[in-house]
């Protein structure tokens, strides 16, 4: 049984959206799980000041809820974490690792160029999120390409062909996820865009925010005009990103992608 589950991780509420989401994928594949970006995690929910900070909370407006984390929905869908081997994710922040501490064995599969910049001890990071020591497997640059970008293979024992896309910007080693399914690819940016609304619209506010958390603004630019590249010569490629709301609404666990 292959099936892929769509997962709204976070809740975060700021003055132009009060309702922000974390769009996260499982990715079921027989007795096996992998996750794409993890959410807010369970200790996250039951120690916030330890684990999250007060400014961090009020700063992102993080509204924290225990059955929102992957943990609990993976339990409500009738599924084991347990089975959860794998962790691929699109760069480091906070809200995308939070639940790594849920699956302690799993591994966690990232770039390169976001581990060592995690290692450098940005302050954007919480290094407590790591700190359960999880086996980690980081991607060097390739000369791999997919549909014209850089390309780096996944390595995991599932047939699902899982590829990380560089696109660099809101940190140095932001990736997109790209997944071959059922004969056709997915493309999961991550926070590439926080709404896709910024593929149209270079003065949408979403755009202004995202370039304030940038770490290199001339990279996230560029990374957003290979999306709409791919979107413009590839419209059979099903693009979506990590917080906007109205496209996790296209998804429901009844409705899988097939």
């Amino acid at each position: 049984m292959k099936r892929i589950h769509h997962l709204n991780c976070v809740k975060i509420s700021i003055p132009m959206n009060d309702d922000v989401i974390g769009h996260c994928l499982v990715i079921e594949e027989d007795d096996q799980l992998l996750l794409i970006d993890t959410g807010i995690g369970i200790l996250d929910v039951e120690n916030p000041d330890e684990r999250l900070g007060n400014e961090l909370i009020e700063a992102v407006g993080f509204q924290l809820d225990t059955e929102l984390t992957a943990f609990h929905q993976l339990q409500k869908l009738g599924l084991s974490p347990s089975l959860v081997k794998d962790c691929v994710l699109s760069h480091l922040d906070p809200d995308h690792t939070g639940g790594l501490a849920d699956f302690p064995y799993a591994t966690v599969h990232i770039s390169k160029e976001e581990l060592l910049n995690f290692a450098s001890g940005n302050p954007r990071y919480l290094q407590h999120h790591l700190a359960h020591q999880p086996t980690i497997i980081a991607y060097p640059e390739s000369k791999e390409e997919w549909f014209g970008l850089e390309a780096r293979k996944i390595s995991t024992s599932l047939q699902t062909e899982i590829l990380l896309i560089p696109l660099f910007g809101h940190t140095l080693g932001h990736c997109g996820v790209a997944l071959q399914w059922e004969g056709k690819w997915i493309l999961y940016v991550g926070d590439a865009y926080y709404m896709k609304a910024e593929l149209e619209d270079e003065h949408h506010p979403a755009g202004q925010l995202a370039e304030a958390r940038a770490e290199n603004n001339a990279e996230r630019l560029n990374s957003i005009e290979k999306i709409k590249k791919l979107t413009r010569e590839h419209p059979e490629i099903e693009i979506f990103g990590y917080h906007d709301r109205e496209e996790f609404l296209r998804y429901t666990t009844k409705n899988q992608l097939v």
